[in-house]
């Protein structure tokens, strides 16, 4: 089964932007996850992450950056590593295109890049 993890955003300013959200609706940050260009907040259920301009390039999206208006990523979560591969073509065959494919981040998830049918980024997770 699938679930929604972690809705990302990229920004100018993670710390003000991050700032913001937990000012506004009192999400605590979650300060394991904190690094120099992301910043990451409890909503309950899931998670909102803030990245800097530096992921587009780390996930390879600089070339969508400017023509695409990529401003978030969703983290859809499965079950194993089989799962993300499993997926990776189901979703290309409803319409996505792979940015990139599966493999191990240095933060140690197994992940897939890919693009909606209109263009958002989302990546298929299994958090090892």
């Amino acid at each position: 089964m699938a679930h929604l993890s972690y809705v990302n955003v990229f920004a100018k300013d993670v710390v003000a932007l991050s700032g913001f959200y937990q000012r506004v609706f009192g999400f605590p940050e979650i300060e394991a996850i904190r690094s120099p260009i992301f910043r990451g907040l409890d909503t309950g259920k899931s998670s909102l992450g803030f990245n800097a301009l530096d992921a587009y390039e780390l996930l390879q999206l600089s070339e969508f950056s400017d023509t695409r208006g990529i401003k978030f990523l969703l983290n859809i979560d499965v079950d194993s590593q089989a799962d993300v591969d499993r997926m990776v073509p189901i979703a290309v065959a409803a319409g996505a295109t792979l940015v990139k494919a599966p493999y191990v981040t240095y933060y140690q998830w197994y992940q897939s890049v890919l693009l909606d049918p209109e263009g958002n980024v989302f990546r298929i997770n299994f958090m090892m």
